[in-house]
């Protein structure tokens, strides 16, 4: 499955409450990657700056805070507006995103149509593969017991 979601939008890098820049980016939602959402920067570099985390994450984040670590989500009203923030952090260093609320809940939309939430390993087939593995012939040497001798079984020394 090769369908793909995308959406262009500005966001804004927030430097101080009271100032901030805009910054071009693209959602990025790929079905055959159907965990994973994408956000890339475009900051004047020759390639975008690119962050790939749960599409889990942002689909919560849109209603309540989540993510702990590298990336966390968090609904807000800023100035009267609904905005999505996220917040990343790298070694680089940490930054702070506002992005349009009405913007990434109707991209999240448009990607849960092409893969709702739940079917994501079915797309990916580990339902089919896991059985093919748990239920197929096993001449090629694997092992579904534990191959090592028992503890109960006498070592012939008395």
């Amino acid at each position: 499955m090769n369908l793909v979601v995308e959406c262009e939008l500005e966001i804004r890098l927030v430097l101080s409450p009271e100032h901030g820049l805009p910054v071009q980016a693209r959602l990025t939602y790929r079905a055959d990657d159907p965990y994973a959402a994408h956000i890339a920067f475009h900051v004047g570099a020759a390639a975008p700056v690119t962050w790939t985390f749960a599409r889990e994450l942002l689909v919560e984040g849109v209603f309540r805070p989540c993510g702990e670590g590298d990336v966390r989500v968090w609904p807000a009203k800023v100035q009267g507006r609904d905005v999505i923030c996220v917040a990343l952090s790298s070694p680089d260093g940490d930054a702070l995103l506002e992005t349009p609320s009405g913007v990434v809940s109707g991209w999240l939309e448009r990607t849960l149509r092409a893969v709702p939430a739940g079917a994501e390993g079915e797309v990916l087939g580990m339902d089919a593969a896991l059985a093919e593995l748990l239920l197929g012939d096993h001449g090629d040497g694997v092992c579904l017991s534990d191959p090592s001798p028992s503890d109960e079984a006498g070592d012939g020394d008395g």
